[in-house]
């Protein structure tokens, strides 16, 4: 697009013939405190599956009034959902760019009095059927005033700004086609959670997670106390003190030597790698260890480092989570190994940054649960999450979002953070925090892969490379400011992103668009080294580049009228810019990685794999909505030789919603919702075999006859490297809500990246998997969640199911174990369910589940 320094400003300089002057700052700050806003769904049925009727209302119960006519106050909101209208009661809707929007007054605008009410109805894309789908922090401005945020909308209390979803044209996405999904409500979750499987206690306790291959449990138990000692080969000192760290949590701090050092007539933590781990189990996969719990010994083998270290995992979870000092343990012989190389987890930071705690905590619970990548996508439109030395403005500019129009200062406000730099989302890891987390991380044998979002989703690092641009410029530098610019100044190409963006694609014609790439790498590789690491991979990206970038850019135009260099026209330059991506990082011996529509001329087509030098080229394929007719691209990839990692849409989406409940949080494009079940009953070994709706809820029978077509088989399985979970963030703006939705499902993707189940193969069997997954929820209840919350995680906690019978108050939940609440008198207070209770009154009955003090699920009512 074309630089102006104006670029939204020109919306505001046609702000300058108003017939009423602006607002004093106390009469704003009054208007927007006492002003209620307010967001509804009207109809999801309005448009079929295409667009929803909604509804804006602002009841003015402040002194202030909004005058008739043209003015130069505007109001400012965030919507995900592109909103159509352009003028309502005399107000125009204005896109401005990704989900900003703005309300301005025209002539016709009748003004609104101290006391009353204003309601606009709009069309927005898509459908709502979710509170979250809104986003909070609508503001308002007036002349140089400083914006002012409406006060019921500054909360992530979303009830206390979204009208609440009662019709069934508002729970309901659509009804064409017809939407099957079922809201859930408390007698259909009891319907669900319904079973005839009982887990004993002691059988939980021992369940560890994830499950190992073989595990034989014996008569004998030993007590392990502060009389222990560890020995350790010495190669293993970093794991060590990991583990005596996670040793002093229980209370027990014991005195580790190396193993030359003569044990002593003392119980002893033997720590050792070996190149067999016996002949019983021929275990060569790196990641091998067995276990032996033996009176007064423990005895860890690892194939390798990390070996040993999940070895020790496993020790640590055979731990009550409330022991200290004095923990006892079964005799147990343990021979274990990794079903995948790559048990991964990603994290979008850049939506929405969260704090350098949340980062720590997620890490440490990767490593507990034996993941060992981390997928950090720390940049996209919406932010750039790590300091970068020599390119300041990707962290001052590019870190934050604020009322900034002309985007010298911040990006734009986006995802509900409102017109303050303080306001959520906002903010960046350093780089020695960052290289402090790189230790941590490596210490638990977990490999940290960056993303540098390219070419599309680039917006943060595009307008924090502009506003250096125009800095030098001012300063005279116009070939330093030149360097790192990723746009070009002349180009007026036109595209809407999936995400309402019009500027986000980095200009692949341009040199200083790879000087950047270069100069980004280069500084994560010094990072990396002074961690005392290597950068091995780098993920650019590659997806959802905007349809139309390029197709006006001068710089494009001259690469185009160059012979022989294999760029003809705009189709051909996401494999251009692929291949010279693919060609630096393999001069740095460094792996690519992208998503797998970054990878593909059409949806059946991959680029050509042998016109990129790199020995790897990793995939993650996502797009597994089965009656799009793509979800085969994990095998098209690794039949043409890439490395695919298997990050589905349909059940490795943690950002999804825990059940279909217009009170859970989190998008749900792919599948109305993905419980800990659903993520659990994952079988990577066969993709198909997992097509069990569509997105409308519809059973799939046949997914062959579904998608119209024959669906290739996996001919070379070894380039399955292995799976990963997803986290994407922008409904999500704290630390809590993060570790809510990523935990406890991470468990499940972890007990499936691990361990391969008795009943995964051509189809699921359904009794086995029903008798595994309990087992396992009967550990989150009696121990997993418990030790979560021993770290500072609250994970989700499902809700309860209920319905009374014969005055009888029945309830169960998905987790056995856990705790239910219930309240007889509509919330005052809370009681310990049990099935004596009666029920004279089913309006004023609430529950809840709990874990611990501080940590509950959402409250139901029986309706």
């Amino acid at each position: 697009m074309r630089i102006k320094t104006t670029l939204l400003g020109a919306i505001i300089a046609g702000c300058s013939f108003y017939t009423h002057a602006s607002f004093t700052q106390q009469q704003l700050a009054q208007f927007a405190s006492d002003t209620h806003f307010e967001f509804a769904v009207e109809n999801n049925f309005s448009n079929g599956a295409g667009g929803f009727s909604g509804a804006i209302t602002l009841t003015n119960n402040s002194k202030v009034d909004l005058p008739k006519g043209q003015s130069d106050w505007q109001i400012y909101l965030h919507s995900v959902r592109h909103i159509s209208t352009e003028t309502a009661e005399g107000l125009r809707f204005e896109h401005i760019n990704g989900d900003l929007h703005r309300i301005t007054p025209t002539d016709s605008f009748a003004g609104l009095k101290a006391g009353e009410k204003l309601k606009l109805a709009f069309d927005g894309s898509a459908w709502v059927a979710a509170y979250s789908d809104f986003m909070p922090r609508a503001f308002i401005v007036s002349g140089k005033n400083k914006p002012v945020i409406f006060a019921n909308t500054d909360t992530e209390d979303m009830t206390q700004f979204v009208a609440p979803f009662e019709r069934e044209n508002q729970l309901k996405r659509y009804n064409t086609p017809t939407d099957y999904t079922q809201i859930a409500n408390a007698a259909l979750r009891f319907e669900r959670n319904q079973s005839n499987i009982s887990v004993s206690k002691e059988d939980a306790l021992r369940r560890i997670i994830p499950k190992p291959e073989h595990i034989d449990f014996s008569r004998g138990e030993i007590t392990l106390n502060k009389n222990w000692q560890i020995r350790f080969a010495g190669r293993l000192k970093s794991e060590v003190a990991v583990f005596q760290e996670d040793l002093s949590e229980y209370g027990l701090d014991l005195k580790a030597e190396a193993n030359h050092v003569p044990e002593g007539n003392i119980p002893t933590i033997r720590l050792k790698v070996a190149k067999s781990l016996g002949r019983d189990y021929d275990y060569n996969q790196a990641g091998s260890y067995t276990l032996d719990i033996d009176d007064d010994v423990i005895e860890i083998t690892g194939i390798d480092n990390a070996g040993v270290f999940y070895g020790i995992q496993s020790l640590l979870a055979l731990f009550p989570a409330d022991s200290k000092n004095e923990i006892t343990l079964s005799h147990v012989e343990i021979k274990d190994s990794p079903r995948f190389s790559w048990r991964g987890m990603h994290y979008d930071n850049a939506r929405n940054y969260h704090g350098k705690d949340a980062l720590f905590k997620l890490i440490e619970q990767m490593a507990r649960y034996k993941l060992n990548k981390f997928h950090w996508h720390f940049s996209d439109d919406e932010g750039w999450r790590l300091e970068i030395p020599g390119l300041p403005e990707l962290t001052e500019v590019g870190a934050f979002r604020c009322f900034d129009l002309q985007e010298r200062e911040c990006l734009l406000t986006q995802l509900g953070t409102g017109p303050f730099k303080t306001g959520s989302g906002n903010g960046f890891l350093s780089r020695e925090d960052f290289v402090e987390l790189l230790k941590f991380a490596t210490a638990r044998h977990i490999e940290i892969i960056p993303e540098i979002e390219s070419p599309g989703h680039a917006r943060a690092a595009i307008k924090s490379m502009e506003a250096r641009y125009h800095k030098l410029m001012e300063a005279g530098k116009a070939q330093e400011a030149k360097a790192y610019l990723l746009n070009d100044i002349d180009d007026t190409s036109k595209y809407l992103t999936v995400q309402l963006y019009t500027d986000n694609s980095i200009n692949v014609c341009l040199d200083s668009s790879y000087a950047f790439m270069e100069k980004v790498v280069y500084e994560l590789q010094e990072m990396y080294r002074d961690a005392g690491t290597m950068l091995t991979t780098v993920h650019f990206g590659g997806d959802e580049v905007g349809k139309g970038s390029w197709t006006e850019s001068p710089a494009c135009n001259e690469l185009f009228a160059v012979a022989d260099n294999g760029v003809a026209g705009p189709n051909d330059l996401k494999p251009y810019f692929t291949q010279k991506v693919a060609k630096l990082l393999a001069k740095r011996g460094i792996t690519p990685a992208a998503w797998e529509d970054g990878l593909m001329y059409n949806t059946t087509t991959t680029f050509k794999r042998d016109e990129f030098p790199n020995p790897q080229f990793l995939v993650n394929t996502w797009d597994n909505i089965w009656e799009w007719g793509v979800a085969d691209r994990a095998h098209r990839f690794a039949n043409n030789n890439y490395q695919v990692i298997l990050s589905h849409g349909t059940h490795l989406y943690f950002d999804h919603p825990y059940e279909a409940h217009p009170e859970e949080r989190g998008y749900y494009w792919a599948t109305r919702y993905t419980d800990t079940k659903k993520a659990f009953s994952y079988m990577p070994d066969n993709i198909y075999a997992n097509a069990d709706f569509t997105r409308n809820r519809e059973p799939i029978v046949n997914l062959e006859a579904l998608v119209g077509r024959e669906l290739p088989a996996l001919k070379k399985p070894q380039n399955i490297l292995g799976m990963q979970g997803q986290i994407w963030s922008e409904t999500i703006r704290s630390e809590d809500q993060v570790l809510r939705l990523i935990f406890p499902r991470l468990l499940s993707l972890a007990e499936r990246a691990w361990h391969k189940a008795d009943w995964e193969g051509r189809r699921i069997n359904q009794k086995e998997l029903n008798k595994d997954f309990s087992t396992f929820a009967a550990a989150l209840s009696l121990k997993e969640i418990a030790k979560l919350q021993n770290d500072g995680i609250k994970p989700n906690l499902p809700v309860p199911g209920a319905k009374v019978v014969l005055g009888k108050l029945e309830a169960n939940s998905a987790f056995p174990y856990l705790t239910i609440e219930v309240s007889l008198d509509n919330g005052e207070s809370w009681q310990p369910y049990t099935d004596q209770m009666s029920v004279s009154d089913e309006s004023k009955v609430l529950l809840r589940t709990r874990a611990g003090e501080k940590n509950t699920s959402r409250v139901t009512g029986l309706k």
